[in-house]
């Protein structure tokens, strides 16, 4: 008898979960069969189940957290990089050459017994 409920609510849970996040959420019906199947599998664990899975979900958010924020100083530093650009460009057009840094070209002379 159990075999067949578990088989049923597996089946539809399947479909359930597919709908519900095509529709948008998961509504009470589904958290009931969530509730049944967690009673049925977990029995007189399941408030320790519960506790290690909120301890899993609190540390994932707290890693996710940290690289929200490495992301984030990363980001700010690229910022303050070419907030200072620039100032840097502004100081490059105030130094003044006198001579250029390459001699000036100068086309080869014509000969006119090279035209010859």
């Amino acid at each position: 008898m159990l075999l067949y409920v578990v088989e049923f609510l597996e089946m539809f849970m399947h479909d359930s979960i597919f709908i519900a996040f095509i529709f948008g959420g998961i509504g009470t019906l589904e958290l009931i069969v969530i509730g049944v199947v967690a009673v049925l599998l977990f029995g007189s664990k399941l408030p320790e189940v519960a506790r290690t899975l909120g301890g899993s979900y609190n540390e994932f958010r707290r890693g996710l957290n940290d690289i929200q924020s490495s992301i984030k100083k990363e980001l700010d530093a690229e910022v303050r990089e070419v907030k200072k650009l620039p100032e840097y460009l502004d100081n490059a057009q105030e130094e003044v050459y006198d001579e250029p840094a390459a001699p000036k070209f100068q086309p080869p002379a014509e000969d006119e017994e090279a035209n010859v």
